[in-house]
């Protein structure tokens, strides 16, 4: 596990166009990346697909993350990486991503055995992307969707997986949960974000709510249903 003065640090480099560095933080990230995923499996879009939009969002992230910010990288990655996904979804498909990435991906490693077996060593990220006149960044993605070697099953060194370190804390899911939830609620309008925070944050009922607000019960209760039913489209489009 990365600290996050270590991620901070790769985030640096990727920034400043160290594709090694993207790459090692997407492949730190690709547990957050398949929590998220997991959420969105079952809107008639293929895993494949998912996982490289989860990538593409991740690497928005790196690329516009900035330290000023005063949050972990993985909570301002949380809703990008979600945005991508659901983008996807409401356009639905229009970017069709896996079967090339597939194809592509059986290219690389055949070249990358052909090239073990020539200089008998490992090719680079530039060796890859000027042998197929690619972006590198497109490289990293191309390679990052089909080879996902972490899982947060996956014991380290010290017996732990990523689930066990997380397990005190909250689980994975609920820590990604939460965070989806605040930068939903940061998005509502001032009376609505009033109405979830009291609701569900303060426990207030809706009767005292309706005071505190000067109108009806029965109007707290309708609009906190739509302000739901919002946030859950939101949520799984």
């Amino acid at each position: 596990m990365l600290s996050n003065e270590e991620i901070l640090k790769l985030i640096a480099k990727a920034q400043n166009g160290e594709i090694e560095a993207k790459a090692e933080i997407l492949k730190h990230n690709t547990p957050l990346i398949k929590s998220i995923v997991r959420r969105y499996t079952n809107k008639q879009v293929e895993y494949d697909d998912l996982m490289q939009l989860g990538s593409l969002g991740l690497i928005k992230a790196i690329n516009n993350f900035d330290t000023s910010y005063n949050v972990k990288f993985s909570t301002y990655a949380v809703p990008m990486i979600a945005g991508e996904i659901k983008r996807f979804i409401r356009d639905d498909g229009a970017i069709k991503v896996s079967r090339s990435m597939k194809n592509m991906s059986m290219k690389f490693n055949a070249f990358i055995e052909e090239f073990r077996q020539e200089h008998k060593k490992e090719p680079t990220v530039d060796d890859i992307a000027l042998a197929f006149n690619m972006e590198r960044e497109d490289v990293v993605i191309t390679m990052e969707s089909s080879h996902y070697p972490i899982s947060i099953y996956q014991e380290n060194d010290d017996g732990l997986s990523l689930v066990d370190r997380l397990s005190a804390k909250g689980s994975l899911e609920d820590t990604i949960d939460k965070m989806l939830l605040k930068d939903l609620i940061a998005k509502l309008d001032e009376r609505d974000k009033k109405i979830i925070i009291l609701r569900y944050f303060r426990d207030k009922t809706q009767s005292e709510i309706a005071r505190e607000l000067g109108v009806s019960q029965v109007q707290v209760s309708r609009l906190e249903g739509k302000i739901i039913e919002a946030m859950r489209k939101e949520l799984l489009p």
